[in-house]
């Protein structure tokens, strides 16, 4: 059993603490919002993200962020990824000094470029930092629907430790040593589900679709390993297999608000989908490394409001011919 304190509690936050309450872990949990923490705590519930879902009755939450430390042996941070920094400012003086900090949100910084394991680090330089991420809805995970996803820490010794303890019935957890990897495929997906969701939402069709996946994926390969990562990662389920999962179903943020700018449609009032912030910076860092993305490319334009969906089309098909390889363009 191990003491977790899982920072955030919106919907991914609510659900890996709900699953690994019921694997017998001690969870504790942390909110700015005190009326979804009371929620959490004695109705056990978190409506506004989960629904009718039910919690575990052990499972508590508190807007006080010392008292949910106390203690902790692992550290997920959960909250939203352009907020990751102000959270691990504010862990700083009540972490417990073993902590082994989690990245869980997927995003690059869009100030710095920087992963979450960088912005962490960067705040919390004492603790070993690592990342869990894959194809996972929250919505699946609390209802205790099987799920796998991709341990990443420095070591790979600690990463296979941790997740032989962390598995259980529910999540399966795969040990890797390349947390870049594992954090550039979680990112980059989000950018990709968008411009499939725009795509579906365009009408174009089942088969531009599974275009945009494939080639979407080779832009994450190149890019990821321009940046570090190790292609055998991306090829994993942090990276294919979570692209696949969030391009292929509306409860994915990222493919809705994708659709809903397909559209046309007024996208101000939809909830936060992390592609949308990562798309200008996921461009900035493919051009400094002379990287082609044109999917990546063309997303950020229609997001923009400077190209249509309709003329992002014609940009992508009217491009120079080339041999196909899977991972070059």
């Amino acid at each position: 059993m191990s003491r977790i304190c899982i920072l955030g509690t919106g919907a991914w936050g609510t659900a890996l603490a709900a699953a690994f309450v019921r694997q017998g872990h001690d969870v504790s949990m942390w909110g700015r919002n005190s009326a979804t923490c009371a929620e959490i705590s004695l109705k056990h519930s978190n409506a506004v993200y989960l629904g009718d879902a039910g919690l575990p009755e052990k499972l508590k939450a508190t807007p006080d962020m010392a008292q949910a430390l106390k203690q902790a042996e692992i550290v997920l941070f959960v909250a939203p990824a352009q907020s990751t920094a102000d959270v691990a400012a504010q862990a700083a003086a009540h972490l417990p000094a073993e902590a082994v900090l989690i990245a869980c949100a997927k995003g690059i910084d869009n100030r710095t470029g920087q992963t979450q394991g960088e912005v962490i680090s960067g705040k919390l330089p004492d603790h070993v930092v690592g990342v869990l991420s894959g194809p996972s809805f929250a919505a699946d995970v609390v209802r205790g629907l099987p799920t796998a996803l991709t341990l990443a820490l420095p070591e790979q010794e600690m990463a296979q430790s941790m997740a032989q303890d962390l598995s259980g019935d529910a999540i399966r957890l795969y040990a890797s040593d390349d947390t870049l990897g594992a954090q550039i495929g979680g990112s980059l997906k989000n950018v990709m589900a968008i411009a499939v969701g725009i795509c579906r939402g365009g009408g174009m069709g089942a088969s531009a679709e599974a275009a945009l996946i494939t080639r979407g994926y080779a832009e994450l390969v190149r890019l990821g390993v321009a940046m570090g990562a190790r292609a055998d990662t991306l090829m994993g389920l942090s990276g294919l297999g979570d692209l696949v999962l969030t391009c292929s179903s509306e409860l994915s943020r990222n493919f809705s608000y994708g659709i809903a700018v397909g559209r046309g449609q007024d996208v101000s009032g939809l909830k936060l989908a992390e592609g949308v912030h990562t798309v200008s910076i996921a461009n900035e860092i493919a051009a400094r490394h002379k990287i082609s993305c044109p999917v990546m490319q063309t997303a950020g334009l229609v997001l923009s409001g400077e190209m249509s969906a309709e003329e992002a089309r014609t940009m992508l098909m009217s491009r120079p011919i080339k041999a196909e390889n899977p991972v070059e363009l």
